[in-house]
């Protein structure tokens, strides 16, 4: 209030409009050639400062990049560390920038910026143990990024929520469900994190049999099967190496076969894997009990 009072007593002066409304004094009473000429100034500096920005952010952005892609070139680290480690400097850099802009912006419209920053100082003292969640996040945040325990595309059990991570940065993880619902986890209450996707991953596969069923005659079509399928199956790191035949306590017989793929593909290995196993032994004249799905 201070500021604009003394503005306004800079450009105009009333006193000196005789026998004339409020309106029209004040009106009259304005510098119209300091208003016009200060308006110009003003926004011929924030266009040149707006063209300044954009070549910086042109140009940050391009070093952004192509120090990421020399990164992964000599870290040989995966496509979704890459991707993780990028989106998170991106935030950073961004949040940066906009502020810098916005204080540039300020200061050229004669805002008390510094004195407004000092009062947020002050504010901000005073809500401190408000910001205690905030700061939980960052640390935590980091924590979990530099220990490399979450990267995007992992599929994990976060809290009891399994998903697939879409996106994290340093106060919170998005996590996708499997029937589409998104998730957004502060990173403070993360305290358990099962990760899916940091080594092969078991596919089990088990076919309930009949007690008389001939296992010698289930073994020859299931190896015919995964010699046919395996090699349509780059993302077999293991394949079977046995199959089993494995009996519970009330005497039913079960067909399992193991194997190991790369993360997130064993789903898909499994469903096709059974399909082709249940078709087979159909057509192999092997009669099956019904409901003999399992899928580990």
């Amino acid at each position: 209030m201070m500021y604009l009072a003394s503005t306004l007593e800079d450009d105009l002066n009333l006193d000196e409009v005789p026998n004339k409304t409020f309106i029209e004094k004040l009106i009259a009473s304005f510098n119209w050639e300091d208003i016009v000429r200060n308006i110009i100034v003003a926004s011929v500096r924030i266009l040149f400062t707006l063209i300044i920005f954009f070549v910086v952010n042109l140009i940050a952005k391009w070093a952004i990049d192509e120090g990421f892609k020399r990164f992964i070139k000599r870290e040989h680290q995966g496509s979704n560390r890459y991707e993780t480690i990028y989106r998170v400097v991106k935030n950073i850099y961004q949040t940066v920038f906009y502020f810098f802009l916005i204080y540039t912006i300020l200061e050229i419209l004669n805002f008390p910026v510094s004195t407004l920053l000092a009062s947020a100082g002050v504010v901000g003292l005073a809500v401190s143990l408000g910001a205690q969640d905030f700061v939980s996040d960052l640390v935590n945040g980091f924590t979990i990024l530099s220990g490399r325990q979450l990267n995007i595309g992992d599929e994990v059990n976060i809290n009891d929520i399994s998903g697939t991570v879409i996106n994290i940065d340093l106060r919170k993880t998005q996590v996708k469900d499997f029937d589409g619902t998104m998730h957004y986890i502060p990173n403070r209450e993360i305290s358990i994190i099962s990760n899916r996707s940091k080594g092969d991953m078991r596919a089990l596969v088990d076919v309930r049999l009949y007690p008389d069923t001939d296992v010698n005659k289930v073994r020859q079509v299931i190896k015919e099967v995964n010699t046919k399928l395996i090699a349509n199956f780059p993302e077999i790191t293991v394949p079977p190496e046995e199959i089993l035949f494995v009996s519970n306590d009330k005497n039913q017989l079960t067909m399992r076969v193991i194997m190991y793929t790369k993360p997130g593909a064993q789903y898909n290995v499994m469903f096709k894997f059974y399909e082709t196993y249940v078709s087979e032994l159909s057509n192999a004249g092997i009669d099956l009990p019904y409901g003999d799905i399992n899928l580990q």
